[in-house]
């Protein structure tokens, strides 16, 4: 399957990482169909793009005639099986549990065309994990976008030793015509590139808090201004979402068993009280005032 050939492309989840990923693709032209099991999250979904598009008009950085293609290119639904039928390249954007994964990749290789690449945005979890749910293990690999999907540039193509070079080199090109920045990966490593780096920064910081060493704003503040982060740690995780770092320390410690992966007790605490970050209003920090611009 090369680049050319992929017209149609399937979103499997429409939470903030698929919707924007569906988003992106419909701007670059490509059908979208984003799916997701719950009418009220794909009514989220819909909101963003009905918001997003005209903002972007605003600004100039949009035309009225790219932003009334991209809406008409790009549909939600709850029916995975129509879509899946029609997909050239699916990415796949449901919470980070393998097992979920599995079944979800299992479900896809039965209702997808022989030639479809399955590709999955997980950050952690490695495809060679969940390819030998699959028929077609040559066609899968990851495709990990960064939050927000809408303007971060980076994506992770990571090969695992199933995945074949021509899968690789198709959605490579499909995330240049996106505007996307690809990296490829030959070769399979947990965290992959940026997030082996950033998951550390987050170990650490947290670490320090939860030690009483420092207080949420001061740790920020000094990797900030001393070590040059535009994000610093906390406001990282408050972006990414709490409960997805949660669910990523969670898997990792139960992978390892090794107690420096064990959640963080402040962590843990944040996302009890449903205090997600950025996207609940509430964090390590308060973005009540942001959220209700925005008109959420």
């Amino acid at each position: 399957m090369s680049a050319g050939e992929i017209n149609n492309i399937l979103v499997v989840g429409a939470g903030t990482m698929g919707h924007q990923i569906a988003l992106a693709a419909a701007l670059a032209g490509y059908t979208v169909t984003c799916v997701d099991c719950s009418s009220q999250q794909l009514a989220k979904a819909e909101k963003f793009v009905h918001t997003y598009l005209p903002q972007r008009v605003a600004k100039g950085k949009l035309t009225p005639e790219a932003a009334a293609a991209a809406e008409k290119k790009l549909a939600f639904s709850t029916d995975l099986d129509g879509p899946a039928a029609g997909a050239d390249l699916v990415i796949e954007s449901i919470p980070e549990i393998l097992e979920l994964k599995r079944r979800m990749f299992s479900r896809l290789d039965v209702l997808c065309p022989a030639h479809t690449i399955l590709a999955t945005n997980s950050s952690f979890i490695v495809s060679s994990r969940i390819a030998d749910a699959t028929g077609r293990p040559d066609r899968v690999c990851n495709m990990h976008f960064f939050n927000p999907p809408v303007y971060m540039k980076p994506v992770e193509v990571v090969m695992g030793p199933h995945t074949s070079g021509e899968t690789a080199a198709a959605v490579v090109e499909v995330c240049r015509r996106m505007g996307k920045m690809p990296f490829l990966l030959r070769k399979e490593v947990k965290g992959f590139l940026i997030n082996r780096v950033l998951a550390a920064t987050h170990r650490e910081a947290l670490f320090l808090y939860d030690m009483g060493v420092a207080s949420i704003e001061d740790i920020d503040k000094a990797v900030q201004y001393g070590l040059g982060h535009t994000i610093p740690p906390f406001r990282q995780m408050d972006l990414i979402g709490l409960d997805l770092n949660l669910t990523i320390a969670m898997e990792h410690y139960r992978e390892t068993g090794d107690p420096v992966h064990k959640p963080s007790p402040v962590l843990v605490e944040k996302v009890v009280r449903g205090e997600l970050g950025r996207k609940t209003g509430k964090g390590f920090y308060d973005y009540t005032d942001m959220l209700a611009g925005r008109g959420y």
